[in-house]
């Protein structure tokens, strides 16, 4: 299948002005300036542009596709995410996780979902591991599951500075990160070690201490969840003046005037403010993760759910309140990710790479997508369903 996207206004993520995007298959064959390309015997198909802007297709580095969630026992256990979902929030790859429940959810049925969801048309990889220490894993280690499972591209969210978790010793989060430095170098992916953020008061502590007490590298680890309240926010970004990276929740809201969580446009906005590189930075929507309220002796006292959605509503928001533009918006939620997770492959609009693409048009609303070359959405509509949704419409 070969397509012609005419007259868009290409940020790649830099602005690249007016372009013409040919991709052939899965793949962006090249770009030009409008009128440029000539195709003769073959079936093109054309879709015009004009007064859109076009995008790299967003990275969600932190979903639970399986559901999340069961810390109220089994009737609170999250629902599976549909490709549905997934695309209507311009998502175009996503990263799965378990959570908190490794005992009635598995990384066997995680990989699966993983497949299923490609198999409907997106890109999908997987953590290995859960909130717990031992992790469990695939194959018997870590550096086995990345060596030998092409999904796996890290281990998490492992869990610390929070009541939930298993309590890891810094020695235990030590030899964690080396297992995926050391998977990752002979998998040749990142290998990343990826930390669900509680808040507790310990907070970035053992992060510190493997860059100070350890030959491993800041960009070995990335700590999620840390806009959960502005003194975790802050350890993040020194983390991230010292050379690492974090990343924020996009449902992360505050409840009240108590509450010290920071919305993702306000942690932007403390970003520019302290000098910290947003290409640092990435943000994911913790979808289909439950979102848990405890009381302060550690009871639930309510939940909810997130959503895919609050990704596209954060990118909106930031470019609507003007506190960054297009391009550094592409990079948050796209590029960095492509880059820190070393996904070569994504991320840019440039010939060679995956042709996943959203197009919006002047009022930030999402009008198309593009997954792998193929046409997801059009005119804000969906196009492509997901196996089991579909086939209950049509019965209906």
């Amino acid at each position: 299948m070969i397509t012609l996207i005419k007259n868009g206004h290409i940020y790649a993520p830099e602005d690249a002005g007016i372009k013409d995007i040919l991709i052939a298959g899965s793949k962006i064959i090249g770009l030009a300036d409008p009128g440029k390309f000539r195709i003769e015997g073959a079936a093109v198909e054309v879709v015009d542009a004009s007064g859109k802007i076009v995008l790299p297709g967003f990275i969600d580095p932190h979903v639970h596709i399986l559901g999340g969630g069961g810390e109220g026992g089994p009737g609170t256990r999250a629902p599976e995410i549909h490709l549905e979902d997934i695309i209507q929030s311009g998502v175009t790859t996503v990263i799965g996780c378990l959570g908190t429940d490794a005992v009635t959810r598995h990384l066997e049925s995680l990989l699966a979902k993983a497949r299923a969801l490609e198999a409907e048309g997106i890109t999908a990889y997987i953590f290995t591991g859960s909130y717990e220490v031992p992790v469990c894993s695939l194959t018997g280690s870590i550096r086995r599951d990345l060596v030998l499972i092409d999904k796996v591209i890290g281990a998490g969210e492992i869990a610390i500075s929070d009541h939930r978790s298993s309590q890891p010793t810094f020695e235990e989060i030590a030899r964690l990160a080396a297992e995926c430095r050391v998977g990752g170098m002979l998998g040749g992916k990142a290998g990343i070690l990826h930390l669900h953020l509680g808040d507790g008061p310990r907070r970035l502590e053992l992060l510190f201490r493997l860059i100070r007490e350890t030959e491993i590298p800041a960009t070995q680890v990335i700590p999620t969840h840390v806009n959960r309240t502005r003194d975790l926010l802050e350890e993040a970004m020194a983390f991230a003046l010292e050379g690492g990276y974090f990343d924020l929740t996009a449902s992360e809201e505050p409840e009240d005037e108590t509450s010290s969580a920071v919305n993702v446009e306000n942690a932007i906005l403390l970003c520019l403010k302290k000098k910290v590189p947003l290409s640092r930075v990435t943000i994911s929507s913790d979808s289909n993760g439950s979102l848990p309220v405890f009381d302060k002796a550690g009871n639930l006292v309510r939940l909810t759910i997130a959503t895919e959605k609050d990704l596209l509503k954060r990118f909106r928001s930031l470019l609507v309140q003007k506190i960054i533009g297009l391009e550094e918006c592409a990079r948050l939620f796209s590029t960095n990710a492509a880059q820190f997770y070393k996904l070569s492959h994504k991320g840019e609009i440039r010939a060679g790479k995956d042709a996943d693409l959203i197009l919006l048009d002047k009022n930030i609303e999402l009008h198309d997508v593009f997954a792998l070359g193929r046409r997801m959405m059009a005119g804000g509509k969906l196009l492509a369903r997901g196996t089991f949704r579909g086939a209950s419409e049509e019965v209906s």
